[in-house]
């Protein structure tokens, strides 16, 4: 039926993951030209791929399959990089856990009987799309670190305003929380603006001590002051031509913000120890994540200062209100950190997508990265899973089908109905708008066969109910639709 494995033999191997794999099925693989291993048990699949001659997978999943059964092949399917087919049964694709199943772990399946060529057609496929999945993994190039990414419609509205700030020379202020991305929004208006060929300088005003941010900001002569040795070019002489940005400015020291402010009014600067006046000409462009307005009445930020600063200004949407920009982000980290971790992860998993939809992300799209980048690292699969975000606080829940929805509405119906009706069939059927021959299927096909009363129980069945004896053969054939 099955030949023995070959390590040598690198090209064509299929491994068959079944507990009675077909005859008929085998024959047809040896006959299109494929070397077929067979295994049954998860450390048969471990061994086999391990060897590293393995590119496709045929996994033919039981006829009762149960949700322990799936679990047990995804654990022995899902670190490997096979790409894997599932033979399934009619009717075992209706049932989520098998869907879910298909989607998360398998690249197609087909419904079995399958004797034709569909299924030899489906692996050939899967064979070539796995060798130009492994060319791409070694030549693809990490993705820029300033693309800006966003689909919602508050990403849109700040794209629009990017490219209006970008063809302006007025001060930008940037307002949004951390972790927002605003760097990135600033660098995106240099790039886009005539100053994209000059310099683009970023000094955080928050973690440079007072006593030399100013310094910093305007440099200083050989001499100024104690420890300067030579002449220092400040942030704002360097950036000459191009932009500056001022991160965190709403931190920055109040003796900071007249001097500042002086720059912004005459577009000039005098270094610390200078003696005279030098002219630059550099793009402003400021961010914080205080809300200003707050620090102006408390007194910790000059408002002149503001109103200079604040010519035009862009606001950062948090993540939380972003919508489908999570799954983007989440696909961009992963394509940049891929590599990261000591097995090839090919995606995220159902369950470790509704976790980072239904987490708040209070550090927003710094947050969403490193919980990606950690999760490459720590994750044992080839899928990451939720188990492997580790985001706190989220329980994450099976999606239901619509067939489960349907069921649950139509029980409650029913129920209801026979508890009007003291349990009369014929009583509830007409309520209903239905046959009682009908609703006798209905209480078996949605379970509540076994929940009517019976004539032991206190609320007995009035005369007119069929619950209590069996349905003769040609009642049956009668109720078939």
């Amino acid at each position: 039926m099955s030949t023995a494995f070959n390590p040598l033999q690198t090209e064509r191997t299929v491994l068959f993951v079944s507990l009675e794999p077909d005859t008929e099925c085998v024959d047809q693989l040896v006959a299109a030209g494929w070397h077929v291993v067979h295994a049954k048990t998860p450390q048969q699949v471990q061994r086999a791929v391990e060897r590293g001659a393995i590119h496709v997978g045929l996994v033919q999943l039981p006829i009762d399959c149960n949700s322990q059964q799936l679990a047990e092949l995804e654990s022995c399917i899902s670190p490997s990089d096979v790409a894997w087919i599932a033979e399934v049964r009619p009717g075992q694709a209706d049932h989520p856990p098998v869907r879910r199943f298909i989607l998360d772990f398998c690249f197609d399946f087909v419904t079995l009987p399958c004797y034709d060529e569909r299924l030899t057609i489906l692996m050939g496929h899967a064979d070539g799309l796995w060798a130009l999945r492994d060319t791409e993994s070694h030549d693809k190039p990490p993705a820029p670190t300033s693309a800006m990414i966003g689909q919602c419609e508050a990403m849109q509205l700040l794209n629009r305003g990017l490219d209006k700030c970008s063809r302006n020379e007025a001060p930008v202020f940037i307002a949004g929380e951390s972790g927002t991305g605003k760097e990135l929004t600033a660098r995106a208006i240099h790039d886009r603006s005539a100053r994209a060929k000059q310099a683009f300088v970023a000094i955080n005003c928050a973690a440079i001590p007072p006593s030399l941010l100013q310094s910093e900001l305007f440099g200083h002569e050989r001499g100024a002051f104690t420890g300067a040795l030579q002449r220092k070019i400040g942030r704002i002489e360097a950036a000459a031509g191009g932009t500056l940005f001022l991160d965190e400015i709403g931190d920055m020291p109040h003796e900071c913000q007249a001097v500042l402010l002086r720059f912004l009014q005459e577009g000039t600067i005098e270094r610390l120890g200078g003696t005279g006046p030098i002219k630059v000409d550099v793009r402003i462009v400021s961010a914080t994540h205080v809300n200003l307005t707050s620090a102006i009445e408390a007194g910790r930020f000059r408002m002149d200062l503001y109103h200079r600063l604040c010519v035009l200004r862009l606001d950062e949407p948090p993540l939380r209100v972003r919508g489908g920009d999570i799954k983007l982000l989440a696909q961009y980290a992963l394509e940049l950190y891929r590599c990261d971790g000591a097995r090839k992860i090919r995606g995220f998993s159902s369950d470790a997508i509704a976790a980072m939809f239904n987490y708040s992300w209070p550090g927003n799209v710094r947050e969403l990265i490193n919980c990606v980048r950690r999760a490459v690292v720590m994750a044992e699969g080839r899928f990451i899973t939720a188990v492997d975000l580790g985001l706190p606080g989220v329980e994450t829940k099976m999606g239901r089908t619509l067939a489960e929805i349907r069921c649950d509405a139509e029980r409650a119906a029913v129920r209801e109905a026979l508890v009007r009706h003291a349990y009369s069939l014929s009583s509830a059927a007409i309520e209903l708008g239905i046959s009682r021959a009908t609703l006798y299927r209905l209480l078996n096909s949605i379970g509540l066969r076994d929940e009517a009363p019976t004539q032991r129980h206190p609320r007995a069945l009035t005369d007119d109910h069929p619950c209590a004896v069996e349905p003769t053969q040609r009642g049956i054939e009668q109720m078939a639709p």
